[in-house]
């Protein structure tokens, strides 16, 4: 029975790695055995740089400045998948709660419990969709990469509102504060990731 049991879930794991597709990441930058944790590190050290650098560079736009962070994010789950993606983004977040001068202004526990912690916060889900629908070939495609990138800025909102709703009241009028004006901005990055990832797959195709 043990016996049987083990090949069940072996069974189990290769029906699971069948169903996933490469993800940008392990086609560009292909390895086995020791030297995987090697790059994972290397590229979540990557990612929360890139991170980083998004949140400080403000692109000017209508009606308020415009960030390409939450783009960053998203595009970190497509390329990495929702694992790496993820650790990637709790690897971000860990270094603004130490102190570390990696957010849009501010850092430490107290700036992250603010107005704009339950955005942050967002990041985590998000990172994780875009990753899932990614390892499913969502991003080989314009159609499935926008509706993938959509559902992470779902995520980001909702949970963004939610704590923003919290942290000033119920009374004031949240969507015009957390969300209207950032909706045409976000949307712009959507068209752009519409634009560049099924691109690039089109690039690399030969290499999967």
């Amino acid at each position: 029975r043990m016996l049987r049991c083990t090949i069940d879930i072996e069974e189990m794991l290769n029906m699971q790695f069948s169903l996933s597709t490469p993800t940008l990441a392990q086609v560009l930058w292909p390895t086995q055995g020791p030297l995987q944790t090697r790059r994972a590190l290397l590229l979540m050290l990557l990612g929360s740089v890139l991170l980083a650098i998004s949140a400080k560079v403000s692109v000017p736009f209508y009606p308020v400045p415009m960030t390409m962070q939450t783009l960053v994010v998203l595009a970190l789950g497509v390329a990495y998948g929702w694992r790496l993606g993820l650790a990637t983004v709790a690897l971000y977040l860990v270094e603004g709660a130490a102190g570390l001068p990696v957010f849009t202004s501010g850092a430490g526990l107290a700036y992250m419990l603010g107005t704009t912690g339950g955005y942050m916060l967002g990041f985590l889900p998000a990172v994780a969709i875009t990753g899932f629908l990614a390892e499913r070939g969502w991003d080989r495609n314009a159609l499935g990469t926008a509706a993938a990138m959509l559902l992470g800025n779902v995520a980001i909102y909702a949970l963004g509102l939610l704590w923003l709703g919290n942290v000033i009241g119920w009374d004031k009028p949240v969507l015009q504060y957390g969300l209207t004006p950032f909706v045409l901005g976000d949307l712009v990055k959507i068209v752009l990731a519409v634009v560049v990832l099924p691109a690039i797959w089109r690039r690399v195709g030969g290499r999967v």
